[in-house]
């Protein structure tokens, strides 16, 4: 009898409704193969459903975060039309990410490599240990990372962005602080205590706001100033129509605790 295989994707979630999500492809370094783009989609799908999540935590086992697409698998059919359809399954996943209702944590305990360090990037915040690397590598093997390249110059400023991109170099944690890929750094032992500070602090806060707030952050960064501005505006008009900003402003002036 064939053992029973286990989940690409471990799901865990606390009383506060704070979800985790777990690369599981340990041996193969959580390599983004179909399989797994598909289950991550799958979980992802189901927590934009979800009006009790409030934050969720992207997580991976074993010794690398994510070592990018699985090459054995791109390998083993090449023709134009399955790369195409491979590569947009996989940009469908990443505005998954973006597109959540709740921010996404990025918690980077080892290598973020290629489609690795894109999954980095798109999710809205990152906590990496301080023996975590990162690189868009691909150029390495002939392949320009075209697809991680989008989130990774969204992210980090553009000279920094390219150079990583056409010399395929992993950068440390820390240059990946100091560029603006990930947020903070920390022990590998503290790794999980630093996630839950940032955890905390969000669900301290209403979840409309928060949820309002990540939907117009994203939209005003891919337009003119001038129509950001309108947008943001009309978005803190929505936001301070709710009972919880209303109650957070009383609280303010009254000189008391807000009452949620």
């Amino acid at each position: 009898m064939n053992p029973v295989a286990e989940p690409l994707i471990l799901t865990s979630r606390d009383a506060r409704g704070v979800v985790t999500l777990t690369l599981n492809r340990p041996t193969a370094f959580n390599a983004l193969s179909e399989a797994l783009l598909a289950s991550l989609q799958g979980e992802l799908n189901h927590i934009a459903q979800d009006d009790t999540v409030r934050v969720v935590v992207l997580a991976a086992a074993g010794k690398a975060f994510c070592a990018g697409h699985d090459l054995k698998e791109m390998r083993a059919e090449p023709s134009l039309a399955y790369y195409q359809s491979l590569f947009r399954q996989c940009g469908r996943v990443m505005m998954a990410i973006q597109q959540l209702p709740v921010p996404v944590i990025a918690r980077v305990h080892a290598v973020a490599a290629a489609a690795g360090c894109q999954l980095v990037a798109m999710c809205d915040l990152a906590v990496a240990a301080n023996s975590a690397r990162f690189a868009v590598n691909g150029i390495n093997l002939g392949l320009f990372c075209a697809t991680p390249s989008v989130a990774l110059a969204r992210n980090i400023g553009r000279k920094a962005a390219f150079e990583m991109l056409v010399t395929g170099e992993f950068i440390s944690a820390e240059q990946a602080l100091n560029q603006g890929l990930i947020n903070r750094v920390t022990a590998l032992e503290d790794l999980d205590a630093e996630v839950e500070r940032l955890v905390a602090s969000i669900v301290a806060k209403p979840r409309v706001a928060v949820a309002l707030g990540k939907r117009l952050f994203y939209r005003q960064l891919e337009t003119g100033i001038e129509a950001a501005y309108d947008d943001a505006a009309q978005t803190m008009a929505c936001n301070m129509m709710d009972e919880s900003a209303l109650e957070g402003v009383q609280a303010f002036i009254e000189k008391r605790p807000v009452r949620l």
